[in-house]
């Protein structure tokens, strides 16, 4: 039988077994002071409308592109609403590389796309938890502090990768950025940037100049996902498989789930009626 709230096109999706789903409330925004940022930290809270028991975190990163809303806390509901259904709390900021402040904010050199800034956005997330609970109607005493994921789609992959402890050492200059965060105890990275160096097409050294990753430190439990139609010609001179290098690089407990037919849009987990193969580098203008 299938799942309460299935849709009628999933197919066979829809007898994967999984517990029952729940109402949802989806609160926006929470805003955070953050003096040291060109912006105030906002996030969309989303979780179970009812039950007693204590829930774990989800922190959610978007992935970037030429989208007015998907990629800020507007975005992502087809994910953000699933996890909340099913017993999260899903906090999800609006990161500084999000089209939805103007986009093409200016960076720093080593912070191209203020790629850094998604990992120190979840950080002061999680510094901030009381002040969340305190602020959202109904949540408060509902978060486990002891239980963090993080979810990262595309551009938010290196949000993910940051907090499960890789290393990027920038080939401009040297500068090495490892910053784990042990609050953090899982991740899933969707449609994630792959290895650097010779992996990067020349477009792609172009785009990302920052990167040279080394996953060989990031041994948090992770699932890396990524559909076998997403070749990324503008960011790599590899194939799909190229979004699969943490799973092969990291060292354990990972898995790694394929995702047949599927583009960079896997599906459209970037809001409802999204496109399947939805470019976040790919539309972008860096």
């Amino acid at each position: 039988m299938a799942h309460s709230g299935y849709h009628a096109r999933i197919g066979a999706a829809a007898q994967i077994p999984i517990n029952d789903s729940t109402p949802i409330i989806s609160f926006s925004p929470v805003v955070l002071p953050a003096p040291k940022r060109l912006f105030d930290l906002e996030l969309r809270v989303t979780f179970p409308a009812t039950g007693n028991d204590t829930l774990p975190i989800l922190l959610l990163s978007h992935g970037q592109g030429a989208s007015n809303y998907l990629s800020s806390l507007e975005g992502y509901a087809p994910l953000a609403e699933f996890y909340a259904a099913h017993g999260f709390a899903v906090l999800q900021p609006t990161h500084l590389r999000s089209g939805f402040l103007g986009g093409g904010l200016p960076w720093p050199q080593g912070d191209e796309m203020w790629w850094k800034g998604g990992a120190g956005d979840m950080a002061q997330i999680l510094d901030s938890l009381d002040t969340i609970e305190s602020t959202v109607p109904s949540l408060k005493g509902r978060l486990d502090h002891t239980k963090t994921s993080v979810v990262g789609h595309s551009a938010g992959s290196l949000t993910v990768y940051g907090l499960l402890g890789f290393s990027n050492t920038d080939p401009r200059d040297g500068s090495v950025y490892y910053q784990p965060d042990s609050r953090v105890k899982a991740g899933v990275i969707l449609a994630g940037v792959g290895g650097s160096g010779g992996n990067l097409s020349e477009n792609g050294k172009g785009m990302i100049p920052f990167y040279g990753a080394d996953f060989s430190k990031m041994s948090t439990p992770a699932l890396v996902v990524y559909g076998d139609d997403d070749a990324s010609p503008h960011l790599t001179t590899r194939g799909a498989d190229w979004h699969a290098d943490p799973y092969h690089e990291a060292p354990g407990p990972k898995d790694l789930l394929t995702l047949f037919g599927a583009k960079h849009g896997l599906g459209g987990i970037s809001g409802w009626d999204a496109e399947n193969d939805l470019g976040v580098f790919a539309k972008s203008t860096i």
